[in-house]
């Protein structure tokens, strides 16, 4: 489609109504063993989910900083796949779906607010363990509720707010034909490759938030556990330089494998060609990420899992767990 057209050229070009989204694949005997992976991977992201939410919300022992972030990063990741996984596995049920141009916008909104504010708790959460390891005298005072409230608040609230002016730019573009997505949901690149006018301004204002959220909640995390590795490293004992070591070193992964992808495809000025690649590295961000992300944080970690063995005990289930 030309990007430069004439002044009068909307008196004479009908606004696309609707998007196709392809889908994850379009070969028909594929489709029927995707679809039953990505729905057990999403009922397993939320009830391991659920299950945290509800561990850290009913024991008071768990009423600590770093487990107020990972209940908000799994009232996240629940959200989270709501929102990109349904689109997926519609496609993979019936092939090619059409999404109204609302709804895709709508789409959009919420995903690029829920990915701005996993950003921005994976940094949160950095932070405090910086602040445990490296200054556990102050982290009473540093981490106390009213700056943990602060933080969290400062991440969803500012993340609405980039996502409301990235939609509004995307939303503002003239979408004249074809309305073929090659993706699984409404993201920003396949859209931007859509638009019949120029997109210099919404690149930008892309690329400037990209800079801000991506990079600087990257650099907040890097230096924080760069610290917490010169702290552990000058340890004098060799038990609780392991016992930091584990506890940073499940971050470290997530935090490795959530913005590896997600810098790949966001943080670039110009427009994503490799479709096929952004679809399977979307994947891991928005699928993978969110499942393993429980068992990474907390149900690897032993005050979860106690809490989780009272609950079990409670209930009559105990043995069946311990088997």
């Amino acid at each position: 489609c030309p990007k430069s057209l004439p002044l009068n050229w909307s008196a004479n070009v009908t606004r696309v109504q609707e998007f196709i989204l392809l889908g994850l694949s379009t070969r028909p005997g594929l489709r029927g063993v995707l679809f039953a992976v990505f729905l057990t991977l999403y009922l397993l992201t939320l009830l391991e989910n659920t299950i945290i939410i509800l561990l850290i919300w009913s024991h008071t022992e768990l009423h600590k900083p770093m487990y107020f972030f990972l209940g908000n990063l799994s009232c996240l990741e629940m959200c989270y796949v709501s929102v990109t996984v349904p689109t997926l596995l519609l496609g993979l049920w019936s092939g090619p779906c059409h999404v109204p141009f609302t709804s895709c916008m709508t789409q959009l909104f919420f995903f690029v607010s829920l990915i701005c504010v996993e950003c921005t708790l994976l940094a949160s959460m950095a932070y405090d363990r910086y602040v445990a390891i490296c200054h556990p005298l102050h982290y009473p005072i540093l981490m106390r509720p009213q700056v943990c409230l602060s933080l969290a608040m400062a991440s969803w609230m500012g993340s609405l707010s980039v996502s409301v002016i990235k939609t509004a730019c995307i939303a503002g573009l003239s979408y004249c034909g074809p309305n073929v997505l090659n993706h699984f949901f409404c993201d920003v690149s396949p859209l931007l490759n859509l638009s019949c006018t120029h997109v210099a301004l919404t690149e930008l204002v892309d690329f400037i938030s990209a800079i801000v959220i991506l990079w600087g909640s990257l650099l907040v995390a890097l230096a924080s556990y760069t610290a917490i590795g010169g702290a552990v490293v000058r340890m004098p004992s060799a038990a609780a330089r392991h016992k930091a070591f584990s506890t940073c070193a499940s971050h470290l992964i997530v935090v490795g494998i959530f913005y590896s992808a997600t810098i790949f495809i966001y943080a670039r000025p110009s427009r994503i060609e490799a479709m096929d690649l952004n679809k399977v590295l979307s994947v891991i961000y928005t699928v993978l990420t969110p499942m393993c992300n429980p068992i990474i944080y907390c149900l690897r970690n032993k005050e979860v899992q106690g809490a989780l063995r009272r609950t079990l005990h409670k209930i009559g289930f105990s043995q069946s767990y311990d088997s």
